[in-house]
């Protein structure tokens, strides 16, 4: 491909209830809030110089309009633009300014139909991260990655790395060596968009860099002091796949965020994808921890830009839904 998309780096998503969503994201996970208005939050972790990472947008019930992938050069947007056209997938420009702080962006929609933004320009703000006095809560870094459930893998996988240029990290096999998840990357980490096996496409979850595994600790104990110890779904603990640390929680509308710390670097060309049995109980918690039910069923649908309705969904075409965990 000759256009270079850099990172995941933006998502905008529906809550229902501003004020609640500022206490939980802002004082408890400790996100900066960059700007606000009666219908939006726009916020960012404590390292980022961009205007945000995350889009809270009131509405009646939670959905994800769109994840954005920032490109190198504007250039980059015609290349990818005729990569969708030449798919037959929906592409529509939005000029700067419309949407606040981004700059010129593409709206496109993958095989799937999961709603993506494609820009090269945001406003910059104020990096805090040696604003040590506006540490607090998780003392959120930076968005890492995003986690959507699909109904088949290995297409969108295949699509991602040979069209868009994503390279794999790791990835989970079942007994006929099917992909049942995959971790794909254009930094150089493990991910900055994962896909599982499951009904969809759904967001699973939305994942921020943390400084060190003690805030996640930490964040546990600001969670629980402020009333929001039922909002701790998985962890804390540490993944097999990835080595990260991590603590997932659900915020006051059911999205689920992870806290994440800890991976490894990808960026050498010889790197070859790590390979996981799916029923290898150290794969998804390396201390072989199994997570809830609810981590394999529950996620949040996403909104057509055209329509605005949610993005039809399809079942998944494997058969085996979570790991069966064998001793």
């Amino acid at each position: 491909m000759d256009f270079n998309i850099l990172r995941v780096a933006r998502v905008v998503m529906n809550v229902t209830d501003l004020s609640n969503s500022r206490d939980f994201y802002v004082n408890a996970l400790g996100f900066i809030e960059t700007e606000s208005d009666d219908q939006h939050i726009y916020l960012r972790g404590l390292e980022e110089h961009c205007h945000h990472c995350l889009v809270l947008k009131k509405a009646e019930k939670p959905g994800v309009h769109s994840i954005g992938y920032k490109v190198w050069h504007e250039d980059d947007l015609e290349k990818v633009e005729r990569l969708f056209k030449k798919k037959a997938l929906y592409t529509e420009w939005e000029e700067a300014g419309a949407q606040k702080a981004l700059g010129r962006t593409l709206k496109a929609a993958d095989p799937d139909g999961i709603p993506l933004e494609f820009f090269a320009k945001m406003e910059t703000v104020e990096r805090c991260l040696q604003k040590y006095d506006l540490y607090k809560g998780a003392r959120m870094q930076r968005i890492d990655h995003v986690n959507c459930m699909v109904p088949d893998v290995g297409k969108t996988v295949a699509f991602y790395n040979d069209e868009l240029g994503f390279r794999c990290s790791e990835y989970t096999a079942t007994a006929d060596d099917s992909i049942w998840a995959a971790w794909l990357h254009r930094k150089p980490s493990v991910h900055d968009v994962a896909f599982m096996n499951g009904e969809g496409p759904r967001l699973h979850h939305i994942g921020f860099w943390l400084s060190d595994p003690m805030s996640l600790i930490h964040a546990c104990d600001v969670l629980a002091s402020m009333g929001h110890a039922d909002c701790i779904e998985r962890g804390p603990g540490r993944h097999g796949l990835s080595n990260a640390f991590f603590l997932y929680i659900r915020d006051p509308d059911g999205n689920r965020i992870e806290l994440y710390n800890g991976d490894y670097l990808t960026c050498d060309p010889d790197f070859e994808p790590v390979k996981w049995d799916i029923n290898d109980p150290r794969r998804q918690t390396f201390w072989g921890h199994k997570a809830p039910d609810s981590w394999f069923s529950e996620a949040t649908e996403f909104i057509d830009s055209v329509s605005g309705k949610p993005v039809a969904q399809s079942k998944a075409v494997l058969a085996q839904q979570k790991p069966d965990f064998v001793t």
